[in-house]
């Protein structure tokens, strides 16, 4: 198995043997089920697709009713799907826990990242903004000219300007992961990782 789904819980800290704080953050991987195998005779490709978070039954359609219900498991409320070079080995219904992982490997983690609204070119790309000084008046966190007059006439695409902040998909490789407890299906990866507490992360091995 390539990889699982996850939700982060927060961040804390872990002591090595050397007696060394290290800043983790908590990751609730799992249980997963098995929702659908595909296989390269049928589909083409080889893949697993997850199901985590179990889900109330009358909040999905009929389609996706029947779609639990071949797999003999309740709905769940996120699905993903990972590719693996041989899915003759995984049945539906299978559940995939945090043993999969183990202290010391290195995983690419995707979420999305915090939304943070409509946001100036100051907090958005780090701009110094203008002098406080010398005539200017309303000036202090504006972007300045974009672009020229005559030649090009335009402003270029990619241009840094104001917008919209974070939540975007957003990923991290070659997080270390820290601690396992297999138990309670929690793992601790070294440093920060991607979105707000309760937010949905996929962790792939490397």
């Amino acid at each position: 198995m390539s990889g699982m789904i996850g939700r982060k819980i927060g961040m804390t800290q872990v002591y090595t043997t050397g007696n060394q704080a290290v800043p983790v953050t908590l990751i609730e991987a799992g249980p997963c089920v098995v929702v659908q195998v595909k296989t390269r005779k049928r589909d083409g490709y080889d893949s697993i697709q997850l199901g985590f978070l179990d889900g109330k039954p009358g909040k999905v359609n009929k389609p996706m009713a029947g779609h639990f219900a071949a797999a003999k498991t309740s709905p769940k409320k996120v699905l993903r799907e990972f590719r693996v070079e041989d899915a003759s080995g995984f049945s539906a219904g299978q559940t995939v826990t945090a043993d999969l992982f183990k202290p010391g490997e290195l995983v690419k983690i995707t979420g999305v990242s915090k939304g943070k609204g409509t946001a100036g070119v100051v907090k958005r790309h780090g701009f110094h903004g203008g002098p406080a000084t010398h005539g200017q008046t309303d000036r202090t966190r504006r972007a300045g000219a974009v672009s020229s007059g005559s030649s090009p006439g335009r402003v270029f695409p990619g241009k840094k300007m104001a917008g919209r902040m974070g939540n975007r998909t957003f990923s991290l490789r070659n997080v270390k992961i820290e601690r396992v407890d297999a138990e309670k299906n929690l793992i601790a990866v070294k440093g920060r990782v991607p979105g707000a507490a309760t937010g949905i992360l996929t962790i792939h091995k490397q």
